[in-house]
């Protein structure tokens, strides 16, 4: 373990700052974690490790678990442990458009398994973690290899309607979703389990103080050096963030809290600038051959829209700002309009919705309509004379029926609208395609 009192003082708080970032993704990804795989006493517990948890309808304003939830696809959950052994996810044949990403303790994705990336196909695919060196048994069709020991899935499958019929369809594939340690996939013995960690319990309080990097020193245990982050790493374990889980604040001599305490002021107020200043998603999810060695855009796509998917499978654009340079724009004491051209709908193979959300959480809005998005699929959409689409953003119902017809629900204040594509055409990627204005009335 480090010892702080030995370390130059000067660079304390320039790495506080730069840790902080880094850190920022793994404590988002816990903080869903730790209710949803270890916290058996949560709602949101999908039952430990090693199994799926499916919702088999939209999101709702009470669906929390996640910031930006997703309205289009209803989401499968599953937390992997692959300390002791690998897993298998078995899927099913399926027309409809799914996606099962797994992503690592700091939300960099470690492969895909869906329409796009393995096909409509039935499939076995083998996912193990960092060192493993075991043989990959016959019949199965993909390894995917994380670089941490914990990993977890947040799957997504298309939802074509909101009909009883619709949702049993919706329910019936992903109760053919599975999930096998290796050894019953290979109907082989059990290997030894790994020792059971003590879980630090999460409070919403710890992003903000030095007990940030008590949390990030657990974290750290289950992520081995990354040869891009080696020189943090050391600088962190000089610090006593080692990995062991040992950190114990308190113990600091007081100027090294200090300064620890600075450079996490330092590493917020970088992230808010960061995170305000951006309008798309392009680069900011992937695969770490993907996006790179990028610590503040993980933190950004981490505070932006925690599990996001890359830009060949999902591209996500927005309104955070209006026509008039408000930002955030703002409902309570005006009404939006939002106008695409004739022949310039956005552009998707898949489908596209455009999402409200209410700032500052950035969860769905609550609504006498129970609409929280607007997209193709949103039936009785009403086409300008012109063959364009206008939405009407607003908190009230629109007195027109028309206009009611297209009515997007705002909160009574503050909102930001994701759009989302599934399957972006080429001229959405290469900026041919442009958002239009979030313009008031």
């Amino acid at each position: 373990m480090g010892n702080p009192t030995l370390v130059d003082p000067d660079t304390i708080r320039p790495t506080a700052a730069e840790a902080w970032v880094w850190g920022y993704a793994l404590l988002e990804n816990y903080r869903t974690m730790y209710p949803q795989a270890v916290d058996d006493a949560d709602p949101r517990f999908v039952g430990g490790f090693g199994v799926f948890r499916h919702y088999s309808q939209p999101s709702t304003p009470a669906d929390t678990d996640v910031v930006t939830p997703n309205n289009d696809t209803p989401y499968s959950w599953a937390w992997l442990d692959l300390r002791a052994e690998p897993w298998v996810i078995s899927v099913p044949a399926q027309d409809r458009y799914y996606v099962l990403p797994v992503h690592e303790l700091d939300t960099v994705y470690a492969g895909f398994i869906g329409s796009r990336a393995t096909g409509p196909g039935a499939g076995d695919h083998l996912i193990a973690g960092p060192g493993w060196q075991g043989e990959v048994p016959a019949g199965v069709d993909g390894v995917i290899r994380t670089a941490t020991q914990l990993a977890g899935i947040l799957g997504r499958t298309y939802l074509a309607g909101t009909s009883p019929e619709d949702l049993a369809e919706l329910r019936a594939v992903q109760e053919q979703y599975r999930l096998r340690p290796l050894h019953e996939y290979t109907g082989t013995g059990a290997p030894p389990p790994a020792p059971q960690p003590v879980w630090p319990v999460w409070r919403e309080e710890v992003l903000g103080t030095v007990e940030f990097f008590s949390f990030l020193d657990f974290l750290l245990g289950f992520f081995p050096v990354l040869p891009a982050e080696a020189d943090l790493r050391r600088r962190l374990a000089a610090l006593g963030v080692d990995g062991r889980g040992e950190f114990e604040p308190a113990a600091l001599p007081v100027g090294v809290r200090a300064e620890i305490e600075r450079g996490i002021a330092d590493g917020r107020a970088e992230l808010d600038h960061a995170a305000a200043v951006v309008t798309r998603a392009d680069g900011l999810f992937g695969t770490r051959e993907q996006i790179g060695d990028d610590p503040l855009g993980r933190a950004v796509a981490a505070r932006k829209g925690l599990y996001g998917l890359p830009v060949e499978e999902a591209w996500y654009g927005g309104w955070v700002a209006d026509s008039e340079g408000n930002r955030p724009p703002n409902a309570a004491d005006r009404d939006y309009v939002l106008r695409f051209a004739p022949g310039a709908l956005p552009p998707a193979e898949f489908f596209w919705s455009a999402t409200m959300y209410a700032l500052p959480d950035r969860l769905l809005v609550d609504n006498p309509l129970g609409r929280w998005s607007i997209g193709d699929r949103t039936p009785g959409l009403v086409r300008d004379p012109d063959g364009g689409l206008t939405l009407y953003i607003q908190v009230k119902r629109p007195a027109d029926a028309e206009h009611s017809a297209n009515w997007l629900p705002a909160p009574d204040g503050p909102f930001s609208i994701v759009l989302r594509l599934y399957g972006p055409d080429r001229s959405v990627l290469d900026g041919d395609w442009t958002l239009p204005e979030l313009t008031p009335r």
